[in-house]
């Protein structure tokens, strides 16, 4: 094991010291956990989901400590403890899933009747998942838990920025040693990871596309699957008709809710050159009065920046728009506070495509604002680079926003609101272009792409002969 630390983002302080376990020990703990696997598969998916209820339940005993340390990872309050609720309300999601599951049956072959088949589905045996800072608990078990419901273990390495909920987790698995058995969440940096795919069978990983490529590189080399939940650069378009009060609600919190450390955040906003300027105006007020949670924690709707580079990438991409011709109209200037670093809501205008801020993943609560003249140079912005997670439109109608939104290429597209796949977990979605691989971990795919489908073949006449592919007898 190797000593590491973790920053305090409201202090800046490095105040925690842990172990980041090394290959070795990272195959001792895959060893483990592969040794309960085949037992805990045969229990059948309805036992599997009594024992994550329990295990539920032991996270609602913990939520204090857990919701604690989340807080102190984080530097926010009211969303760590919506992290633990998530969780344990995701439980009964999949039950749904499995309890719409029809059993398989046979079905009889077209060409040869006399041959049926039937579907059985494998587990992988152990599944890798690597989470990011941005929402420590929720991301990591997003994956986890209906990999544990498919009958797979599960070995997790969480973010080395953000491992203070990992000891209280534990103490709550401890109270369920079923699921102990063929569940483990360690801590580690990227070695850490790295043996986590080499151990694994199935590697989920959420985080940015520079790491996303790593991991899909050494999970090829070793043939396993991989599921990458990446980066994004999603874009709002505002139509001429639309509820100007209700979209720029939608655009801010799509935009700075969680300080605007999410993939899905909204980091490009497109709106119709006719309400432009009173959609910005409107925007501005409204950033204006959104508040730094400093100094009380239970005060405000901004919190820190997480993780110390991303404010440095912030400040680079607020620099290089501000070189190349855009105007702050707020925020634009990254605050230490208490030796952490905080950015209040910047709006941008004057932005052109070949800016930083309109080509990279931003990760924070920059807004900038485009005007456009017609729908056609609306969609071509929305879908100009590298990312394709998900979108947002705004227009007088659901299906006038729905009309637009098709034409977007991303996974995931809100109408008549912004980021909506931040709370609503039900509907299938894959990440297009460079923000994803594999299939959804939303909706029954979120559950199936942890099995493996088995083809069952029966043959109710005598098996044919050699004899039958005789060369004699031909013509």
């Amino acid at each position: 094991m190797r000593d590491f630390t973790a920053r305090n983002p409201r202090t800046g302080v490095h105040d925690w010291r842990g172990k980041a376990l090394d290959p070795p020990e990272v195959g001792d703990v895959a060893a483990r956990l592969r040794d309960g696997q085949a037992t805990w598969e045969a229990r059948g998916a309805i036992s599997r989901l009594e024992v994550l209820r329990a295990f539920g339940q032991a996270l609602r005993r913990h939520a204090e400590p857990i919701g604690a340390a989340l807080e102190t990872d984080t530097g926010r309050r009211r969303i760590a403890r919506l992290e633990i609720d998530s969780v344990v309300g995701s439980i009964e999601g999949w039950a749904r899933v499995i309890a719409a599951d029809a059993p398989p049956a046979w079905v009889q072959g077209r060409g040869l009747p006399s041959v049926r088949h039937i579907t059985a589905w494998k587990a992988y045996p152990l599944v890798g998942v690597i989470s990011p800072w941005n929402f420590p608990l929720l991301l990591g078990m997003i994956d986890a838990v209906p990999a544990l419901l498919a009958g797979c273990a599960v070995l997790m390495k969480p973010s080395e920025v953000t491992p203070r909920f990992v000891a209280p987790v534990i103490a709550a698995l401890a109270e369920v040693p079923d699921l102990a058995a063929v569940f483990a969440v360690v801590t580690g940096d990227g070695i850490t990871g790295q043996a986590v795919i080499d151990a694994a069978d199935c590697v989920c990983f959420t985080g940015s596309v520079a790491t996303g490529r790593k991991v899909a590189v050494q999970a090829a080399g070793r043939l396993i699957p991989a599921f990458l939940e990446l980066g994004g650069k999603d874009p709002l378009i505002v139509l001429q008709g639309a509820d100007l009060e209700a979209a720029t609600d939608a655009a801010l919190r799509g935009s700075v809710l969680s300080t605007g450390q999410a993939c899905q955040s909204i980091e490009r906003i497109y709106v119709a050159r006719s309400i432009h300027d009173a959609f910005l105006a409107r925007l501005v007020q409204k950033a204006e009065a959104t508040r730094l949670n400093w100094p009380d924690i239970a005060f405000g709707e901004i919190g820190p920046i997480i993780f110390d580079r991303q404010a440095d990438i912030l400040a680079t991409q607020i620099a290089d728009a501000r070189d190349k011709g855009a105007r702050v109209l707020t925020g634009g200037e990254i605050e230490t506070h208490g030796g952490g670093r905080w950015l209040r809501p910047t709006v941008l205008t004057g932005v052109t495509p070949d800016m930083l801020v309109m080509r990279d993943e931003t990760f924070g609560p920059i807004l900038p604002v485009v005007a456009f003249d017609t729908l056609d140079e609306a969609v071509l912005m929305a879908n100009d680079g590298e990312y394709g997670l998900s979108g947002a439109v705004f227009a007088a109608s659901l299906d006038e926003a729905e009309t637009i939104g098709r034409r977007l290429l991303a996974g995931a597209i809100s109408l008549n609101d912004a980021a909506l796949t931040a709370i609503f977990f039900e509907a299938a979605k894959q990440g297009f272009k460079s923000s994803g691989l594999g299939p959804s971990r939303m909706g029954e795919d979120g559950y199936r792409r942890f099995l493996r489908r088995q083809a069952l073949i029966a043959n109710t006449a005598p098996p044919v002969p050699l004899g039958a592919f005789s060369e004699e007898g031909l013509t």
